[in-house]
């Protein structure tokens, strides 16, 4: 399952992979008013404001795909590798350190960690 969100921007940077999750069928997460509700309040602790987010922190999808895994209680498989000093300033924060440091109930775990931990065999 992914956000329905996260599927667009898959789609949008890598169409093969896109092609190649709609040819799966993977199951979208549509965006309801209650992960609206939770992207809000998300956005609130990260303290941004006016949509002014920081190029070095998460986007409005991001936000959106957090508040989806929070929703449906799943794992966030991100391709960012975790911030080891966090700055300073909370709107720079990127996925790994909202889910990790700002919020509960959200196991995010690295793209190639989440291979490693599969322990699928690629031919």
């Amino acid at each position: 399952m992914m956000p329905t969100v996260a599927f667009e921007e898959v789609h949008h940077k890598t169409p093969d992979c896109g092609k190649w999750l709609k040819d799966k069928n993977i199951k979208q997460l549509p965006i309801n008013n209650t992960i609206l509700q939770d992207a809000s309040r998300i956005k609130g602790l990260l303290r941004i404001v006016d949509d002014k987010y920081h190029a070095k922190g998460v986007d409005e999808n991001d936000i959106l795909i957090i508040a989806t895994a929070r929703a449906h209680g799943g794992k966030l498989v991100s391709d960012e590798a975790k911030q080891i000093a966090l700055p300073d300033i909370l709107s720079k924060y990127k996925i790994p350190a909202v889910c990790n440091k700002m919020i509960k109930g959200v196991d995010c775990i690295n793209f190639i960690e989440y291979i490693k931990h599969s322990k699928a065999v690629f031919r």
